[in-house]
């Protein structure tokens, strides 16, 4: 059975966000149109579909690496906010988004959160391995040597 180590993070993610616009659970708040991913970013995102791309991508963060919590996320998505003359100096990535997010994943039942942090379920796991699955033959035809499966 492929899983989600198989397929390159760039595809999967993108195909993993298109199946979560499906899901009623996972929705934008209202805020989301105007907010930065971070005090790093100078303006919001430009996708529209913006929201559920980085969904995606913190669930994937959570198959791969969980359990996780909120500050490790924050981590992965921070960058170097520039400060004019100033050395450039890391900055972690916004919280709230992060939060929303594992809310909205738990609301859907993909994942659960525990005393170590969040963790993806078995709903989760079968979902996202689905999903993988339908992408191997995809990624056999792009990039032969990649899907020896």
């Amino acid at each position: 059975m492929t899983t989600v180590y198989d397929i390159p993070a760039e595809l999967f993610i993108r195909q993993v966000a298109e199946e979560l616009k499906k899901n009623a659970q996972i929705q934008p708040p209202d805020w989301a149109n105007f907010a930065k991913t971070g005090v790093h970013k100078e303006m919001p995102p430009e996708n529209d579909d913006w929201w559920y791309v980085r969904a995606a991508a913190v669930f994937r963060r959570i198959y791969t690496d969980g359990p996780v919590g909120a500050q490790r996320m924050r981590s992965a998505y921070g960058g170097k906010r520039d400060r004019g003359s100033a050395p450039s100096q890391f900055r972690k990535g916004s919280g709230s988004i992060v939060r929303k997010v594992f809310q909205q994943l738990e609301a859907a039942g993909y994942v659960s959160h525990g005393s170590e942090g969040r963790t993806v379920t078995a709903a989760g796991r079968s979902f996202l391995d689905n999903i993988a699955n339908g992408l191997k033959a995809q990624v056999a035809e792009t990039a032969p040597g990649i899907a020896k499966y």
